[in-house]
C-alpha cells in the first residue's frame, strides 16, 4: 500500500469534480472522479469550513465517536471499468472492521478523522508519475490540465498496465 494525501479538488473539462491524491513525496498523482456533493464535502474540510449543522460526513464522524469506533485508515483498493473501490478500516472494541465504501466518502471521512489514506499498488500503477513534487503553481497548472481531459482518458491508461 502507498500512503497518499489529498492535494486538491478540481473540475475536468466537463465540469466533473476530481479529487487529486498524491503520494507523500509528491511525485505520484492519482485523480479520482467523484460526485459533486462529495467534492464539496472534501473541499470544505480542506478549507476548514464548518456548517452550522452537521453534513453527512460530519454526522458519520460524530456517530463513530459516540459509538467509540475509530477510523484506522482508508484504502483505495481497486479500479474496475473506470470505477474506484475503497474500504474504511475501523477499530471497534479492539476488533478490526472493514466497510466497503466509495473512495469519495472514505476520503471525506478520513479527512475529518485524520485517518491515513492508502492506495493499493495495483491502483497506484495507473497514477501519473511526476518528476518532482507539486508546488502551488503546478497545482494550478494541473487543474488547467484536468479541464482538457475526461475520465475515459485515465481508464485507458489503467487498463493498459
Amino acid at each position: 500500500m502507498i500512503s497518499m494525501k489529498v492535494r486538491t479538488v478540481a473540475m475536468d473539462q466537463q465540469m466533473n469534480p476530481v479529487v487529486l491524491l498524491v503520494d507523500q513525496a509528491g511525485t505520484m498523482a492519482l485523480p479520482i472522479w467523484i460526485g459533486t456533493p462529495e467534492a464539496q464535502s472534501i473541499a470544505m474540510e480542506l478549507q476548514g469550513m464548518r456548517m452550522p449543522r452537521p453534513m453527512t460526513h460530519d454526522l458519520m464522524r460524530q456517530m463513530l465517536a459516540q459509538l467509540a469506533v475509530s477510523v484506522s485508515r482508508i484504502v483505495v483498493t481497486d479500479i474496475q471499468n473506470g470505477t474506484y473501490f475503497a474500504e474504511i478500516h475501523l477499530k471497534s472494541n479492539g476488533n478490526d472492521v472493514v466497510v466497503d465504501s466509495r473512495p469519495s466518502d472514505a476520503i471525506a471521512l478520513a479527512l475529518r478523522t485524520e485517518a491515513p489514506i492508502y492506495v493499493d499498488e495495483k491502483v497506484a500503477s495507473g497514477a501519473i508519475q511526476l518528476k518532482k513534487a507539486f508546488d502551488e503553481h503546478e497545482v494550478e497548472e494541473f487543474k488547467k490540465f484536468l479541464e482538457h481531459v475526461k475520465p475515459a482518458d485515465f481508464e485507458k491508461n489503467v487498463k493498459d498496465t
